[in-house]
Formats: structure tokens, sequence, C-alpha cells
């Protein structure tokens, strides 16, 4: 598939989808006129990609990322740049945790006043929409 039917069916503008190659996060095939050939794969890893860009993280751990999903063992590195990757994950794992935490925070409060909106407008509810407790027909006092 070319670039604009990955865009299409991923929902992820052709520019980022040239940074992402640019980047090596994607590779797509090319034709002998240079036009970009995308695989089945790559709608799944692009998505993959967006989302982890999305959520924060660095572009430099996408890459030991996704070469850990690769099919083939990932390649040979020095025990000096393991500890950098693994204090590089520690770290994001963390700051994606606060995000997560924070995120259903916000999401638990928006529910409860969504649940509370609904019971408003059911009839039947604690407050009358008509009546003496809706406020209706008071006379209200200002100062004077």
């Amino acid at each position: 598939m070319r670039i604009g039917e990955l865009s299409r069916r991923t929902r992820i503008p052709i520019r980022m989808l040239r940074y992402y190659e640019e980047r090596g996060l994607l590779t797509p095939q090319r034709t002998p006129s240079g036009y970009r050939l995308y695989q089945e794969s790559d709608v799944g890893q692009a998505a993959l990609v967006s989302s982890l860009v999305r959520a924060g993280l660095p572009t430099r751990l996408i890459m030991p990322l996704l070469d850990d999903l690769r099919p083939k063992p990932p390649a040979a590195d020095e025990p000096g740049d393991r500890d950098e990757l693994i204090a590089l994950f520690a770290a994001e794992l963390a700051r994606l945790d606060r995000q997560v935490a924070c995120l259903s925070l916000s999401r638990d409060a928006v529910r409860q006043h969504l649940r509370r909106l609904r019971a408003a407008r059911e009839p039947g509810c604690a407050r009358s929409r008509t009546g003496s407790d809706s406020g209706a027909g008071r006379a209200v006092s200002g100062p004077g």
C-alpha cells in the first residue's frame, strides 16, 4: 500500500509517517520510481509508534522497543548500553505510571459528574424540576 492509504487506515498524517521513516521507526520498501510501499504489518507498527509518541515516549526509546518486538533476536549491545537503556526505560515507565494515575483520577471525576448529570435528568430524582424545591416562583431579594 502507498503512504496515502496507510495514512487513511491509521489516521496518522502523511507528514508524521515520513517523520517515523526518517527516525527509522517505519521502513517501507521503495518502488523503482521511489514511491513508498508499506506492508500490512506496517499498519500495526505505525499505530503502535503513534500511540507511544502520543504517550510521550521519546523516539530514541521507541526503536529498541520495536527491535524487541521483532521476531529476530535483538542486536548484541554493550553492557554499558544495556544499563543505560534499563535506566531510561525505568524512568519512562515511572513517568507513564504517574500519567496513568493522573488520567485515572480525571476519568473517575468525569465519570462521577456524568452520573450526577444523568441522574438529575431522570424522572423521580431527588431534586424535582417543578414545585417548591426547584426555586421556581420564589421572590429573589436583592440588595436594597
